[in-house]
Parts: C-alpha cells; structure tokens; sequence
C-alpha cells in the first residue's frame, strides 16, 4: 500500500509539474506571440477591406487621375477621406512616390480620448492588415526608435489601431509596389516648438540610417504625410459651427479660396521653417495649441511631416524642398466614385452645410 501511495504521489507531482512547465510554456508562447502583432483594418465602410473592392475602385477612378509619370518624389500630402470622394485624389498625389520604403505621417483623432499630447506616437505592430493582405513596418522603425530620446515618442498601440488616417494610404502604396514598407507615426496636440524639435530628433536618426544603409531620399525612402483641409459647414459637426463664411454659395466659395492661398503661401514653392510656422499659427489657436483656428485636420501632421521631410533634405542634399500642387478638391466640389454596390459607403455627408477639402501637394 506504502509503495502505491508513493507512486501516486510521483504521478501526481510529475502530472502537476508537466502541467505547471506547459502553461509555463504556453504563456512563454502567448508572450512570443503577442510581439507578432497585427493592426486590423478600423474603417470598412469608407475604406476597402477586400481585394476586389480595392481593384473595383482603382477600376472607377477617373483616367485623368491614373496617369503614370516618371516623377519621383520625396514626399507629399495626401488626404485620407472616403474613397467616394478622395480615391482619385489618393491615386494622382501618390502617382510619383516610388521609394519601397514610406515613412508614413499621420493624424491623431482620437488622442484627446487617450490624454496624448506633447510627444509623437508610434506603434510596436509588426504588419498592418491591407485589403491586399498585411504590409510590413520597416526595421527602420526599432533602430530609429533606439536612436530617439525617450522624452520625443510614445508607443501605443490602441491609438495607432483606432486611427484611420493613415491606413486610408496603405493600399494605394501596396498596390503600386507589393513589397513597400511603411514606418508609421501619429501626430497629436503639440506646439510648434515641440513638433520642430521632434521633426529634427527624426530627421537627424533617419539620416543617419539612411547613410548607413544606402538610401536615396525618394528613390529608397519617402515620407507621406496624411491630412484632409478645411472641415466646413455648419451641421454635423457636434455642437461646433464651422462655417465662418456662411453655408450659401458665396460662403463655400470663400472657404474653397482660403484653403487655396493657405497652400499657395505656406505649403508650396521653397519650404521655410517661417513658412509652417505660419500655417501653424493658422490653422490652431495661438493661446492654446489643442484648439482649432481653420479646420484643417492635419494641423498637427503636416507641420511635423514638413519640418522633418524639409530638414532630412537639408542633411542629404543640404537645400530645402520645393512643393507644387497636384490639385485641390472637396467632397461637394468633385464627381463621386459610387461605392454603394462594393458594400462601401460614406462616412459623412457631402453637402454645403458639411464638406471637406483635400489638398494633394508633392515636395522635390
């Protein structure tokens, strides 16, 4: 009896032991697995989820809008609204970057949800979801990370799978070159001073990199910078009136024509630090940087993706970038790519009292 009781107890320990070493094991797995992370797609209703919806848009995009050129460029703006009223805009904005490396900029909507501030954002995600499968993040994201004070970045990952601004690009990317790779980053409430500094910081670490590992600026690597323009109208818009001008034809006329000297005098020709700066004191409010002043939503993204994409050009090639505008359109302003039949839709209306301007600007 004594050397049966002793059996089963070096069963019951071995059976407890194996059990405590697999969960051990299990949980080492789960840990492994959780750094093999992927970011879902958020937006399949003004977005595609699907291949063929991505193919049946491209197919609608109007042939003025999918003219090829040999241009390259080493950065633009491009918008991120509902592909019913940008997708020709993506299309003909994005035409001349060709690099395989994209560091992609983008907007922070939700970052007031998070209390996230004063800092830009990156994600530790491996691979973004695609209507064409996953894109991969650069390597160059952890080694510039490594490069970068603790004080200029956060990484989180619920902001980053929340945002939909720049995974409005992706496809566009990865439909041009199926082996592009994206360094994703997030810009929410910052001062300018702060976002010169941070554009700096980043600008320097990707020189450096790109030096070490042969990159041409536009041939290898580009920056992409995400931003819709003027948020207008006077519905729609929670309890906030956007409509300075007034919501008849003279008003959104008035409103179009803005947006359009903002790009002439800030945006493009010779890139300035003054310049941004003034788009900046424009576009937030000068008392406090977390309000608005004109509506454009990239009021963060574009002086941050400017000041960096400028000065990187100013440690390569040691001269500012030039910007051009490839066009400016809005949501009532241009002919709609019909989405209905593809299980797509809108996710705002279109009309004088609520619309939105796109600006698609290329940097040399």
């Amino acid at each position: 009896m004594k050397t049966i009781k002793i059996q089963y107890i070096l069963t019951l320990s071995f059976v407890i032991m194996s059990a405590l070493c697999f969960g051990q094991q299990k949980d080492n797995e789960n840990s492994t697995d959780s750094n093999i992370k992927i970011r879902h797609l958020e937006d399949t209703i003004g977005f595609p989820q699907y291949k063929w919806q991505m193919d049946s848009i491209l197919s609608r995009i109007a042939a003025e809008d999918k003219v090829s050129t040999s241009e390259i460029s080493k950065a633009v703006i491009c918008p991120h609204d509902d592909y019913a009223y940008a997708a020709g805009l993506y299309k003909k904005t994005l035409s001349s970057i060709k690099a395989k490396t994209i560091v992609l900029v983008g907007v922070a909507h939700r970052a007031r949800n998070f209390e996230l501030k004063d800092k830009i954002i990156f994600g530790s995600f491996k691979e973004w979801q695609t209507p064409y499968g996953t894109i991969k993040i650069s390597p160059l994201r952890d080694r510039m990370l490594s490069l970068i004070p603790d004080s200029t970045y956060i990484v989180h990952n619920e902001m980053m799978q929340l945002e939909h601004s720049l995974e409005a690009i992706t496809p566009f990317l990865q439909q041009k070159n199926k082996s592009v790779e994206i360094i994703p980053i997030l810009v929410p409430y910052n001062s300018f001073e702060d976002m010169d500094t941070f554009s700096e910081v980043i600008a320097l670490a990707l020189a450096d990199l790109m030096k070490e590992t042969n990159m041409n600026y536009g041939e290898d690597l580009a920056v992409v910078i995400s931003s819709d323009a003027i948020h207008y109208g006077n519905e729609g818009w929670g309890s906030s009136n956007l409509a300075p001008f007034g919501v008849d034809s003279l008003g959104t006329a008035q409103a179009y024509e803005k947006d359009l000297d903002i790009i002439k005098n800030f945006l493009t020709e010779e890139i300035s630090k003054e310049g941004i700066s003034n788009f900046n004191k424009i576009t937030v409010k000068e008392e406090n940087y977390m309000e608005y002043n004109w509506t454009w939503c990239g009021r963060y993204s574009i002086p941050f993706g400017v000041l960096m994409a400028n000065k990187l050009n100013l440690l390569l090639h040691r001269e500012p970038l030039q910007g051009s505008l490839v066009d400016y359109r809005s949501s009532i302003h241009n002919k709609h790519i019909r989405v209905d039949d593809l299980g797509m839709g809108t996710t705002a209306p279109a009309k004088n009292t609520h619309w939105v301007g796109y600006a698609g600007i290329k940097y040399r």
